[in-house]
């Protein structure tokens, strides 16, 4: 199985863009890493603009450059606006919805979690985090991991979830209401850009 393994201050301080989407990463150092991280950075060209943003997205769900661009030509080929197509494919990724629910702090967790058997979906153990999930379907944790420690303590630390979905902390158990809205997600992305990338 590809993933990433580098460290994710360091992807996001290099693109100025917090990947974890909490702005941990900025906060201290809010400049690229390396010696030369606090000089002033060149002036990137159209490509260069369209490849950041393409990777900003691509290490904020943790996906490798195969699978990211799967999931552009799915996208694509799907009716509506295709930036905003990826964007709904990447949210409704099980390890993201994982994510979103509270049942982990990072999507990296969420996918070990996954990974590792932890989840249900309508009631069928599910390890795969790139499993593609419907509005209605029920994701739980499954019974013989209700005390997984990791998974307890991020529910309780958890205070707001998205209103597309929806979660019951003692059941531990929840469920994608519908796909999330382009005004419910990230304002720092420009998914236009990304498919100005593929189309070139």
């Amino acid at each position: 199985m590809a993933r990433y393994i580098d460290a994710q201050y360091k992807k996001s301080r290099r693109l100025g863009f917090s990947t974890l989407e909490n702005g941990k990463e900025l906060a201290k150092r809010p400049y690229a890493p390396g010696q030369h991280g606090t000089d002033r950075r060149k002036k990137l060209s159209e490509y260069g603009v369209q490849l950041q943003e393409k990777q900003k997205v691509k290490y904020m769900y943790g996906l490798n450059e195969k699978q990211f661009k799967k999931t552009f030509e799915r996208a694509n080929k799907m009716k509506g606006i295709t930036g905003e197509n990826l964007l709904r494919l990447l949210e409704s990724r099980l390890d993201n919805v994982v994510y979103r629910m509270g049942m982990a702090n990072t999507r990296r967790a969420a996918r070990q979690i996954v990974n590792h058997g932890h989840i249900t979906v309508n009631g069928i153990k599910v390890d795969i985090p790139s499993y593609t999930v419907k509005p209605g379907d029920v994701i739980a944790v499954k019974e013989q991991s209700l005390n997984h420690p990791a998974i307890k303590a991020a529910v309780e630390a958890t205070l707001n979830r998205p209103a597309f979905v929806e979660f019951d902390p003692n059941k531990l158990s929840g469920k994608l209401i519908r796909y999330p809205e382009r005004s419910e997600l990230n304002q720092e992305i420009n998914e236009s850009l990304i498919v100005e990338y593929y189309n070139r």
